[in-house]
């Protein structure tokens, strides 16, 4: 369960934020949606978190339980698919980082798990315009850094979901969630253009767009290195006196 909920005492962040110049809050917001017959409906939330699990294990961040349920709209006609609507969503996200505040931890970093969560920027856009420090994790470019390290072959147009990497992700984090088939399940389908008018349904019918045949645990490990270096330039944005 640790993998998932912190286990953290109350004297565990005072601590913590006793040593830093100002406190950083990561929260990991994942989803609940279909990633195709190998996958958990969980995949985006176990990604979020390991990505936010190896930031806690190498900056003095507070990290925080994940949001389970999020955006999946796009992904409403495969069975066991849940979600709340963006202004839900917007919502939750202003009043954990409002919370908090009145705590004493003014910087949050949401890391995304899950690309349909389209609000999330906003979010971050207008918090940052009042003010407060908050941002977006990781961005386009950090996960191109990502691939590149650990040689991930699809490109993220291809890897669009339940693909190379989150495949490779839960294989070093998480092995025991996968079910056979992974290895046979490679769709393309680079042209989405009226995806957010037909939903996944209308690309795939397996709701696999990606290959993850090519996934590895050995790339899962290098890709949360490579984010976990990325982070950095984040950490001193948010901490800084600037």
């Amino acid at each position: 369960m640790s993998d998932l909920v912190p286990a953290d005492t109350t004297e565990d962040v005072r601590t913590r934020g006793a040593g830093v110049s100002r406190q950083v809050a990561v929260l990991p917001v994942g989803s609940f949606e279909q990633h195709g017959a190998y996958l958990p409906l969980a995949t985006d939330t176990l990604v979020a978190c390991a990505v936010a699990r190896e930031i806690a294990g190498a900056y003095p961040v507070h990290l925080l339980p994940p949001v389970t349920i999020s955006c999946s709209h796009e992904h409403a006609a495969w069975p066991g698919t849940v979600s709340i609507s963006s202004v839900t969503l917007h919502a939750v996200v202003r009043d954990i980082a409002a919370s908090l505040r009145r705590s004493g931890i003014d910087a949050l970093v949401v890391v995304n798990g899950h690309g349909g969560n389209y609000v999330l920027g906003n979010v971050v856009q207008e918090s940052s315009a009042r003010g407060e420090r908050m941002a977006l994790f990781p961005a386009a470019e950090d996960w191109e850094a990502a691939r590149g390290r650990a040689g991930v072959v699809t490109s993220l147009l291809t890897d669009m979901h339940a693909g190379e990497i989150e495949t490779s992700i839960l294989l070093h984090a998480h092995p025991e969630m996968l079910r056979p088939g992974y290895e046979t399940s490679d769709f393309v389908a680079d042209d989405r253009r009226h995806l957010l008018t037909l939903g996944m349904s209308g690309y795939t019918d397996s709701g696999v767009i990606g290959r993850p045949s090519l996934g590895s645990a050995e790339k899962g490990k290098e890709l949360l290195a490579s984010l976990a270096d990325s982070f950095g330039a984040y950490f001193s944005m948010l901490t800084s006196d600037a």
